[in-house]
């Protein structure tokens, strides 16, 4: 069975033009980092030109599809009919996404069949971790 899964969504980008821009983007999720997420976007869709990943807690994805969840760089909420807003806080601003919450919805329920909420602590490996960080 694979420790990682990836599901590709497609965000937009809301600006304060009057029109949305589609950006592609990845969600993954490792059996290893069990309480994290990841969203990657590509060069393309980044004021860099360079790849860009954020990583967030699950908990949070959960809580956001609910109702407001953040206080920090990563904040989710519904938003309307099938979307969820993602607020990303950078130095450089804010970026802002709608992505449909069925997509959301569906990589969570798969990341929680890989790594049933509340089991999370199973699947780190302190030892390996510690020795990790020390040899830092």
């Amino acid at each position: 069975m694979s420790t990682v899964i990836e599901q590709a969504v497609q965000a937009r980008l809301i600006s304060t033009a009057p029109q949305l821009e589609n950006v592609p983007a990845t969600l993954s999720y490792d059996r290893t980092d069990p309480f994290a997420v990841h969203m990657t976007f590509p060069p393309p869709a980044t004021l860099e030109g360079i790849e860009v990943v954020w990583t967030f807690a699950r908990e949070l994805l959960a809580t956001g599809l609910e109702g407001e969840a953040g206080v920090g760089d990563v904040q989710l909420r519904p938003y309307g009919f099938g979307r969820t807003v993602l607020e990303l806080h950078a130095t450089e601003g804010i970026a802002m996404v709608h992505i449909r919450t069925s997509e959301l919805r569906n990589f969570l329920q798969e990341t929680q069949e890989l790594v049933p909420q509340g089991t999370e602590h199973r699947f780190l490996d302190v030892d390996q971790d510690l020795a990790q960080l020390l040899s830092s």
